[in-house]
C-alpha cells in the first residue's frame, strides 16, 4: 500500500534556490531537505489514511513547495494533482467579508447598519445587532449548525438563505452584542442575505462578477453537487478508524459561510491580490486584517506564532479540511487542502511551518530512530496523578494505552515523534535509553508525561 500510495504523489515544484527568508539573514532550510521533512510527515498521514490533498508554501508569490499526496478519488484509485479542486468550508468567510467592504467602498451599505435595516424580519432583541458585529462574530446571534441533531437530521435539505436565518431567528441572544466572540456562521449567512439584497444579484453572481473573475480566479465558485465540476476532489471521513465516503450535504446550506470551493494555486493568487489592494481600497484591506478585539478581524483571525504576525482561517465541512495562511511580515503563504475531513490539519501546519522558520529542526525531523530506541519507549508515562499512559511494541509496531481504555497504534511521523490517527494526538519520545520522558500533543496542548516504569 505504501508503494501505491506513493505512486500516485505528483511532482514537486522547488524553485531552484531558495532566498534567505528571514530579515537578519538566517538561511532556510535548503529546498530538498524542506521537501523531504514536509514529505515524510505528509506522507506518514497519507499511510495511516486520514491525509490525502495537496500543500503549497510560498514566499512573495513564489512556490516554495507544491505539492499532491494520495488520492482525489479512492474509489477510482485516482491520485490528487496540485490543480485539484477542494470545498473551502469557512475559507469562504473571507470572501463574505470582502463583498460587504466592497459594498461599503461604494456606500451602498455602512458596516456600523443594524441588520433589521435588510432583513426585516429580524426580531426585536436583534435591534443593536450591526453588520460589523456579524462579520467579528460578536453579534450573540445562535449558530444554526450548533442546533441539536443539526448534522444528522437537517444537513441534508436545500433551503434558502432565509430558511437557513429563520432556523434561529427566534432564540434569544446569546450575549450583548459587541460583548463576546462566539464563532457564528448564521452572522455570515445574513452577511450572505445582505449582499443580495443591496447589490442585487445572487451571492453567487456577485463574487463571480466583482472577485473571481477579474481576479482571473477560473477554479474557484460556488460548488453545487449536481453541476459536473472538472477536478473535482472527492470527500471522505473517518468513521471508527476506516475511511469512507463523506455524507451528502445540501450546498445551499453552508452559503455564504462555507460553500465555495477552489484550487492551492487560486487561493495564492486571491491571498496576494487581497494583499495588492486589487479587489479593496488600502484602509479597507487594513481593517479587514485588525483585530477587532477578540483575535479576529473581518473573516481573518489575526494572532501571533513564535512571535510572528499570522493571518489566517481553516475550514471543515463534510470530507474536506482546509487552511489559508499568511505570515505578513515574512511575507510567507501556506495553503492546505484536503480531501479528508479528519486530516490533521494543525499538525501539518505545525510541521511545515516549523521547518520551514526553523530549519535546523529538519535534520532531526529526517533522522530516524533506531531499533534499540524505539525498544526504550517502551515503558509507562504519567499523565496525570491519576492516569497513566503504557506504550508497549508488539510484533515491531508500538501501542499506546491510557488505563483500561482503547489500545492504538503508534505510527512514525518525523524523528521521535509519532501519532494516533484517532484520536488526533501526537507523541515525542525524549532522548536517551530508555526514554526519560514524552510530551503528548492534543488539541494544541503540551503534556509532559515523565517515565516511571
Amino acid at each position: 500500500m505504501d508503494g501505491l500510495l506513493r505512486s500516485c504523489l505528483a511532482a514537486l515544484v522547488l524553485g531552484l534556490s531558495l532566498a534567505p527568508a528571514f530579515a537578519d539573514g538566517r538561511p532556510a532550510a535548503a529546498p530538498a531537505a524542506y521537501a523531504r521533512a514536509v514529505d515524510a510527515v505528509a506522507q506518514a498521514y497519507v499511510d495511516a489514511g486520514v491525509f490525502s490533498g495537496v500543500i503549497l508554501v510560498a514566499r512573495d508569490g513564489k512556490p516554495i513547495l507544491r505539492r499532491a499526496y494520495g488520492l482525489a478519488n479512492r474509489e477510482w484509485n485516482v491520485p490528487a494533482t496540485p490543480e485539484a479542486r477542494f470545498r473551502l468550508g469557512s475559507i469562504t468567510k473571507q470572501f463574505t467579508a470582502t463583498a460587504i467592504l466592497q459594498l461599503a467602498e461604494q456606500g451602498k451599505l455602512g458596516l456600523d447598519d443594524p441588520i433589521a435595516k435588510y432583513y426585516p424580519q429580524a426580531p426585536a432583541a436583534w435591534a443593536p445587532v450591526t453588520l460589523r458585529h456579524l462579520l467579528t462574530h460578536t453579534s450573540g446571534i445562535g449558530d444554526y449548525t450548533a442546533l441539536p441533531g443539526f448534522f444528522a437530521k437537517q444537513s441534508q435539505t436545500q433551503r434558502t438563505p432565509e430558511e437557513i436565518i429563520a432556523l434561529t431567528r427566534d432564540m434569544p441572544l446569546a450575549f450583548k452584542p459587541g460583548s463576546k466572540f462566539v464563532y457564528d456562521n448564521t452572522g455570515y449567512i445574513l452577511l450572505g442575505y445582505v449582499i443580495e439584497k443591496v447589490s442585487g444579484q445572487p451571492y453567487a453572481a456577485y463574487l463571480q462578477d466583482h472577485i473571481f473573475g477579474p481576479l482571473g480566479l477560473k477554479n474557484t465558485g460556488y460548488d453545487v453537487s449536481e453541476t459536473i465540476l472538472p477536478q473535482r476532489a472527492a470527500g471522505y471521513t473517518l468513521v471508527a478508524g476506516e475511511v469512507r465516503n463523506a455524507p451528502y450535504l445540501a450546498m445551499s446550506l453552508p452559503y455564504a459561510a462555507g460553500s465555495l470551493y477552489s484550487t492551492a494555486d487560486d487561493l495564492l493568487t486571491w491571498q496576494r491580490a487581497l494583499q495588492a489592494g486589487k479587489v479593496l481600497k488600502p484602509a479597507s484591506v487594513a481593517a479587514m486584517f485588525t483585530d477587532q478585539g477578540f483575535g479576529y478581524g473581518y473573516g481573518q483571525f489575526i494572532s501571533k506564532v513564535n512571535g510572528r504576525r499570522m493571518w489566517a482561517h481553516a475550514g471543515g465541512i463534510n470530507g474536506f479540511s482546509t487552511d489559508l495562511v499568511l505570515f505578513p511580515d515574512d511575507r510567507v503563504s501556506l495553503v492546505i487542502l484536503s480531501n479528508n475531513d479528519h486530516a490533521p490539519i494543525d499538525q501539518l501546519f505545525d510541521r511545515t511551518t516549523g521547518f520551514y522558520f526553523e530549519p535546523g529542526t529538519v535534520a532531526e525531523a529526517l533522522r530516524q530512530a533506531t531499533p534499540m530506541e524505539i525498544a526504550g519507549y517502551a515503558g509507562a508515562y504519567r499523565m496525570t496523578p491519576a492516569l497513566t499512559l503504557t506504550v508497549t511494541r508488539e510484533a515491531g509496531k508500538l501501542y499506546a494505552q491510557a488505563a483500561s481504555g482503547r489500545k492504538n497504534e503508534l505510527r512514525h511521523e518525523v524523528g521521535a515523534t509519532w501519532f494516533i490517527a484517532s484520536p488526533r494526538l501526537t507523541i515525542t519520545f525524549a532522548k536517551g535509553t530508555p526514554s526519560p520522558q514524552i510530551v503528548v500533543r492534543q488539541g494544541g496542548k503540551d503534556t509532559v508525561a515523565p517515565r516511571i516504569g
